[in-house]
């Protein structure tokens, strides 16, 4: 269902269950939290957000970080019921939790969703113990399917992710992995294309020549074929990743993506709030120290010109499927709908069936998505 004016709440807990090399700050173990402490420095930071959005109702709220399946349930309902007597809720308000498919958070889920979460978005990311075992997952395939039967059996509504365009993998192998993916009936997949990111494990892997991922034209194959094969299962794209039966598409996202305000709470959260950019202190030590201080964790609290906030919404709504309302975005800077874009940039492109506009709606195609970059470069002219 669209709100005709959302407002999604993200909560951050950036605590993983062991020390990860893969993350920048979630080095801190289960053992040394304070959680009573934790608590009430969230309940802080969000009674702050709230003071200053206020008559304003939650369309959702989405708990993401570290590990925050291995949040206290307690907790998890205390920070819901504060969220609700700040704001309020949409009828049909989305209240998601990201976990690892682990038999030790899975143990929790009957709890959390008891805690009032009514969606779980599970990190399986391969279907295969070998390519588990190459990015680092501590599960492997069949206790990352237990844990998708036991949310299943927990939530109302569950998303998993996949990774694919892995090193060695062929179309047939995806296209085999994907369709055993669907069979599991899940209304929402996230499924993503490996990419390095400088300072990774990965990154020094394909430096050294240990790890060769697809060129080019196969990763292009594969996103297609990917496309192909979730539009024909009933979960067609909506996003660039993200692929959802008609109705289920992840409502917190779209907050992000259609440019609406959204609160960040906790340790590293970003938010935008009545043309605002909130940022919270990363380290989780500094952002209990400035709560202690201030009541919030805010480490900075910038005003975003017009002109910011239009390339912003230029950028997220480009990513979506449904594309982006021209009038809406030119109301962000006080221009017209044919300022906000490099038109001839854009007939160019429309001449070759990459973007498509009508009734005032500019997206990008099928084609156009695979070179979603570009385009972008593209339109948004330089100011």
């Amino acid at each position: 269902m669209d709100h005709p004016n959302p407002l999604a709440l993200y909560i951050h807990w950036p605590f993983c269950v062991s020390k990860c090399p893969y993350c920048d700050f979630n080095s801190h173990v289960r053992g040394e939290i304070d959680q009573a402490a934790w608590e009430s420095a969230l309940l802080r930071d969000l009674a702050h957000e709230a003071a200053q959005l206020p008559g304003r109702r939650l369309s959702s709220i989405f708990f993401g970080g570290g590990t925050p399946s291995l949040m206290p349930p307690s907790t998890v309902a205390a920070l819901i019921a504060a969220a609700e007597r700040a704001w309020g809720f949409a009828d049909d308000v989305e209240i998601t939790l990201e976990a690892n498919p682990s038999s030790v958070e899975a143990a929790r889920f009957a709890d959390l969703a008891a805690a009032g979460v009514n969606r779980v978005s599970l990190g399986l990311q391969a279907l295969e113990d070998d390519a588990l075992r190459m990015l680092g997952r501590a599960h492997d395939v069949a206790e990352g399917l237990a844990a998708l039967a036991t949310a299943q059996a927990a939530f109302a509504r569950v998303s998993f992710d996949l990774i694919y365009a892995r090193p060695g993998q062929s179309a047939g192998a995806w296209a085999s992995e994907l369709a055993r993916a669907i069979s599991f009936g899940t209304e929402h997949l996230s499924l993503y294309q490996l990419t390095i990111e400088p300072g990774t494990r990965f990154a020094t892997d394909a430096a050294a020549g240990r790890l060769h991922l697809p060129e080019e034209e196969e990763a292009a194959a594969l996103f297609e074929q990917t496309r192909a094969i979730t539009a024909a299962a009933g979960l067609p794209a909506y996003e660039v990743s993200n692929h959802a039966r008609p109705g289920a598409q992840s409502r917190h996202n779209l907050t992000y993506w259609r440019y609406h305000d959204y609160v960040g709470i906790g340790p590293g959260a970003h938010g935008r709030r009545g043309g605002m950019a909130t940022m919270r202190h990363k380290k989780p030590e500094n952002w209990m120290g400035a709560v202690a201080r201030n009541g919030h964790g805010l480490v900075s609290e910038e005003p975003l010109s017009p002109a910011m906030r239009r390339d912003e919404a230029l950028l997220m709504g480009l990513r979506l499927s449904e594309g982006i309302d021209l009038a809406r975005v030119a109301a962000l800077s006080g221009e017209t709908p044919d300022t906000v874009i490099d038109v001839q940039a854009a007939a160019s492109l429309a001449a070759t069936g990459l973007i498509a506009r009508a009734r005032g709606r500019l997206c990008v195609t099928d084609r156009g998505m695979l070179v979603l970059n570009a385009i972008i470069a593209a339109l948004v002219p330089d100011r």
